[in-house]
């Protein structure tokens, strides 16, 4: 087998599920997370294993942010790591996105929906496998990667001149 079917054998499977009516709008939505998924998992190839995205709404994700961090508020993304198991394969964990906070910071900060909604699951994937922005050293490397990956599905650097996620979830 050579290196990039063995490298496209171990990329996680995505279970998409569209949650709210508003993401109708965005029909690219779904092709864009599982890019994503693909682009993160081949610059860090963590394995074969399962992500589950689900793509929701202001509400939901304010009612998760409640229940799990103790923030009542929406937020663009929330990522929940999968603990340890046994299990045949390996569960990565979830990915929730709110689309009305996304479409805000869109227009507030003149983003193209798409490429905004690729930065946020490759954040949230990079979550998943360990990644975290608690320090100023773990976010910097954090967005180096994001940056890298994003270039790499030849996508703007999300962090030129912008500083937008460090803080959140």
């Amino acid at each position: 087998m050579t290196t990039a079917l063995k490298r496209r054998a171990a990329t996680p499977a995505v279970d998409i599920q569209i949650a709210s009516h508003l993401w109708d709008a965005e029909p690219l939505a779904e092709a864009t997370v599982r890019n994503a998924i693909v682009a993160a998992a081949n610059a860090l190839s963590p394995g074969a294993g399962e992500v589950s995205v689900v793509l929701t709404d202001d509400a939901a994700i304010q009612a998760l942010n409640r229940e799990w961090r103790k923030i009542d508020k929406p937020t663009n993304v929330l990522s929940f790591p999968a603990a340890p198991g046994a299990g045949a394969e390996k569960m990565f964990g979830d990915i929730v996105i709110a689309y009305e906070t996304m479409a805000r910071e869109c227009h507030e900060e003149d983003r193209v929906f798409l490429h905004h909604l690729a930065h946020l699951t490759v954040h949230g994937f990079l979550h998943l496998i360990g990644y975290g922005h608690q320090t100023d050293s773990e976010a910097d490397a954090m967005e180096a990667l994001e940056s890298r990956i994003m270039i790499a599905m030849k996508l703007p650097d999300p962090y030129l001149g912008r500083d937008l996620l460090r803080g959140d979830h």
